[in-house]
């Protein structure tokens, strides 16, 4: 290792300095929320009543996702295994906990300080799961530090993209295809947009993946697989739209499924299997129904846009990828296929469900899925919905029409900022104190950590020497999921 890219002091001065940064900003302004404090306790509490029962299952299938399905999934290449697993998991628990404080002062912060609850938590891993997906962009070619970097500053511009797109703009996206999978993908891409490796697009020696560290992020895949649903649904309303929004997911899985194994069979020169589709394709239709999980759009439809979505995703990663990395984009997990191209398909889908929806199909309730629809304060249709629906708020009394326009307006403020963002913080990471791994080094655990003995040695492997031959070498492109 050399001297630039030992982790002695930098790795340990970054996590000391941010650690006593959150510990005063913790004790500053972090309280427990009602559901969670013991003064506000009483005999008339019935326990079974706290948001924890209600929160908790979703926070943990997330967690799954996160830590698991994140993890194995980017542990496809042989020789960045520990890395994959390792810079995941440090990454997703210091996001998780600076994302807490950054969100909590844009959407838990009252009487001057956050209030702390297991929604809270929920939400600050949907922004970790922002900067996992950007991640995936620049695989193999960052060291922790680095990483650490980006979670430190895509976060905080996440929370405000989030907080000005629902605060002021105020859209509809239950999934989370525009503010989560759209930004992550932009943010990502002009992350790697200013890591630009220009050796890399011939390929490198330990750009290779095994029999055992296939099966792994296959393992990775399968976990985000099963616990989509409750991601697409955790924070829908409760009721008849989670429940929707569970149904159309799993059937935009499963449609994306089926698509997938007849597309890799179809296009295989040798009509075979490819594994890097069936770890990543298969995950297409989770993205694609995001922001109409919960809308009235019908199975077939849900069903139909996993295809879709599959298509897209796949055809992506044949030809939109290799066209990428010869303008300075490469994007190491095609991240651009399974949450960019995914996400436009979800979200112009979710704009086809916003002009479609009228009170004929949902009936009064329109109005609590599309909170911006519902009329005004002192608008005498609001008192009569009052009675059908208690509790109904006021909204803005935006048509169908109006709503799709806003709609549009976020897609590209969103795309605008993350890719902005995107490139101020790959400027940062490419600072000469950030270790950066020479190209040398990339794709290689050695560099970072001390392996075994047994560890396979790279001398072996015959270096790629086009971007077509790395193409062909089993799973090369490997996406990340969620």
């Amino acid at each position: 290792m050399s001297v630039s890219t030992r982790l002695q002091v930098r790795l340990p001065a970054l996590v000391l300095v941010s650690e006593l940064v959150m510990i005063v900003l913790y004790a500053a302004f972090v309280t427990y929320d009602d559901n969670a404090n013991a003064k506000m306790q009483n005999n008339a509490t019935n326990p079974m009543e706290n948001s924890l029962y209600r929160d908790y299952p979703y926070f943990a299938d997330v967690q799954v996702m996160i830590f698991v399905g994140f993890g194995c999934l980017l542990a496809f290449f042989r020789f960045y295994g520990f890395s994959g697993m390792v810079f995941n998991f440090l990454t997703a628990t210091f996001a998780i906990q600076w994302a807490i404080l950054v969100q909590g002062f844009f959407q838990f912060y009252y009487a001057g300080k956050i209030h702390l609850g297991v929604v809270n938590l929920l939400n600050a891993e949907f922004a970790c799961a922002v900067v996992l997906i950007s991640f995936g962009a620049v695989l193999g070619k960052t060291s922790p530090v680095q990483l650490l970097v980006m979670a430190l500053l895509e976060i905080p511009l996440f929370s405000v993209t989030e907080w000005v797109v629902l605060k002021y703009i105020r859209i509809t996206d239950a999934g989370g295809s525009i503010l989560i999978h759209l930004f992550a993908c932009y943010f990502g891409l002009g992350v790697t947009f200013m890591l630009y490796r220009p050796s890399l697009n011939n390929g490198h020696s330990k750009e290779v993946t095994s029999y055992q560290s296939d099966i792994l992020s296959l393992m990775g895949t399968l976990f985000l697989w099963v616990f989509w649903p409750s991601f697409n649904s955790a924070l829908t309303l409760k009721g008849d739209d989670q429940h929707r929004a569970v149904l159309h997911t799993f059937l935009g899985l499963s449609s994306s499924t089926i698509t997938a194994f007849a597309l890799t069979a179809l296009f295989n020169k040798r009509g075979k299997l490819t594994m890097a589709d069936i770890q990543n394709v298969t995950l297409a239709g989770g993205v694609t129904v995001g922001a109409s999980v919960d809308m009235m759009i019908s199975p077939v439809a849900a069903y139909a846009l996993g295809i879709m979505g599959c298509t897209a995703c796949f055809f992506g990663y044949k030809y939109l990828t290799p066209f990428l990395a010869k303008h300075r984009i490469q994007d190491q997990c095609g991240i651009h296929n399974l949450h960019g191209l995914t996400g436009l398909i979800s979200s112009t889908a979710g704009i086809c469900g916003i002009l479609l929806a009228t009170e004929e199909t949902y009936g009064p309730s329109m109005y609590q899925i599309f909170t911006h629809r519902a009329p005004p304060e002192g608008d005498p249709k609001l008192q009569e919905l009052q009675r059908l629906i208690p509790g109904l708020k006021p909204g803005l009394g935006r048509t169908a029409q109006e709503q799709a326009l806003y709609q549009v307006a976020a897609i590209f403020s969103t795309i605008a900022a993350s890719a902005v963002g995107g490139l101020l913080t790959g400027w940062v990471m490419n600072l000469p104190f950030m270790a950066s791994p020479s190209d040398e080094d990339c794709f290689d655990d050695e560099l970072f950590f001390d392996v075994p003995s047994h560890f396979d040695r790279v001398e072996r492997l015959k270096s790629p020497t086009s971007f077509d031959e790395k193409v062909q070498m089993s799973s090369m492109n490997t996406s990340v999921g969620t």
